[in-house]
């Protein structure tokens, strides 16, 4: 469960969630969020696939960075007032990369009784170049 929520009537559109920073993405970590996941694609896991696709070395799996997203959210408010969730991969993580997850608040409100914001999020490697951006509704109390 996440830390304590704001109340809805103190947030306002341009707030800022904590960051979320992560250790640099490694080969194990993809080997076994690669078979948590149940996605063994080899992109993510053979190099020697990988090179011959083109690649430097092997990707992380764009759902990795979008469940990242999803922590920042969940340490933000509990998983069961996140009511919307989407993202767009913009960039392909490759090993070594660190990222950052960031959310702003960037609308607010009320929709069959609900207190609701909308939450920006939006994932970056250490050169700031935009991996994942996303948006969240979340309901407030």
């Amino acid at each position: 469960m996440g830390a304590a929520m704001p109340p809805f009537d103190s947030v306002n559109v341009g707030d800022m969630l904590p960051s979320l920073s992560l250790p640099p993405v490694t080969r194990s970590m993809l080997a076994l969020y690669a078979e948590a996941s149940g996605d063994p694609n080899p992109i993510h896991i053979d190099v020697a696939f990988a090179r011959a696709a083109g690649m430097p070395d092997i990707l992380a799996h764009g759902m990795l960075l979008m469940a990242w997203l999803g922590r920042l959210l969940t340490l933000w408010a509990p998983q069961r007032d996140l009511r919307e969730f989407g993202v767009r991969f913009s960039a392909m993580t490759h090993v070594g990369e660190r990222i950052t997850c960031t959310g702003r608040v960037v609308d607010k409100k009320v929709h069959d009784g609900e207190r609701l914001v909308k939450i920006e999020v939006k994932s970056t490697n250490d050169a700031s170049e935009l991996k994942v951006v996303g948006d969240a509704w979340i309901a407030l109390p």
